[in-house]
């Protein structure tokens, strides 16, 4: 049974239309228009966790900026909490928390303690509610050694880190993220992932995530959308996604010397470069067995295996979806 009131986000047929002028010729200018968005309609319950994914120029923020109310639509309809955002943006700043991966929200040459403490009272938080989530975010954040240092000086993972906590201080229902882990390294990707998994499970906090990082999403979302060229193309599970583009990963295997192209039953033999070769295989089955069946023929030093790429994903979806 589907409950009217838990869809949190709501959109229907909703179109954002940008007027471009092109110079065309000494003095004339052309007018034409870019559909950034193009009649886009789904539904997010409370509580979801929605990966939002697709090639650059996709939509995917002009999207997110129509849900923070920063945009607004040249069509349809938008609501979240029951709010229309650009016409309530102040009202519901309160309830939603935006992360942005290429850009901070916090003061560059402020300490993070005070860019935590201008959040306190810019959203009027309750001082034991602040003082509350601000434990929680330091000690599950790893920030306690970060908060006396500039921003400016903090690593990227770290910045990052403080901000996933600046836009969680005022208890937000919903946490829009644009590229959380971009740039980070294994370790900081790890801590930020686990950190959104716990938020999402302890605090039932909607989470809407764009990003280029196809772990990102199987690790976190049990829910994905593609979006290409201002429509949404893929609604569904990440396990769906792999089988409509039939992706595939690549076990990079180095052998002890240069070997004829390794021939495994269950993997197709895509390159040799000398001692190294790769081996395609389907992004669903387990990299185990076939790793083990490489050890058990080859004399193997080190391997490594590389996830699909979106990109390769969504152009297998076209390619089939263009075939008469």
């Amino acid at each position: 049974m589907h409950d009217e009131h838990d869809d949190f986000i709501e959109l229907e047929a909703l179109e954002k239309v940008f007027d471009v002028h092109r110079k065309s010729g000494f003095l004339r200018r052309e007018k034409h228009q870019v559909r950034a968005v193009d009649g886009i309609s789904f539904r997010v319950a409370r509580g979801e966790m929605v990966g939002y994914i697709g090639p650059n120029g996709a939509g995917k923020s002009t999207t997110i900026k129509m849900l923070t109310g920063i945009l607004t639509p040249s069509a349809g309809r938008i609501r979240v909490a029951g709010l229309d955002p650009s016409r309530e943006r102040t009202k519901l700043a309160q309830r939603i928390g935006v992360v942005f991966g290429q850009r901070t929200t916090l003061w560059w040459d402020l300490p993070l303690r005070d860019s935590y403490r201008l959040a306190h009272r810019m959203y009027r938080i309750p001082d034991a509610r602040f003082r509350e989530n601000m434990d929680r975010c330091v000690e599950l954040l790893d920030l306690a050694e970060l908060l006396e240092v500039p921003v400016r000086q903090l690593s990227l993972g770290q910045r990052m880190r403080g901000d996933i906590a600046a836009a969680l201080l005022h208890d937000p229902e919903v946490l829009y993220l644009d590229e959380p882990t971009i740039g980070l390294d294994v370790i900081s990707k790890a801590k930020v992932r686990g950190f959104l998994r716990d938020l999402n499970a302890e605090r039932g906090t909607t989470v809407l995530l764009t990003t280029h990082d196809l772990t990102d999403i199987e690790q976190l979302c049990e829910r994905v959308m593609v979006i290409d060229h201002g429509r949404l193309m893929y609604d569904g599970s990440p396990a769906g996604l792999h089988e409509v583009g039939e992706s595939e990963r690549t076990l990079v295997v180095d052998l002890e010397r240069e070997l004829p192209p390794i021939d495994i039953p269950a993997a197709r033999n895509v390159r040799v470069e000398g001692p190294r070769q790769w081996l395609a295989f389907p992004a669903s089955a387990s990299a185990a067995p076939l790793v083990a069946a490489v050890a058990a023929a080859y004399p193997m030093v080190d391997l490594a295996v590389r996830e699909p790429d979106i990109e390769a994903v969504i152009a297998k979806m076209y390619a089939e979806r263009d075939v008469p």
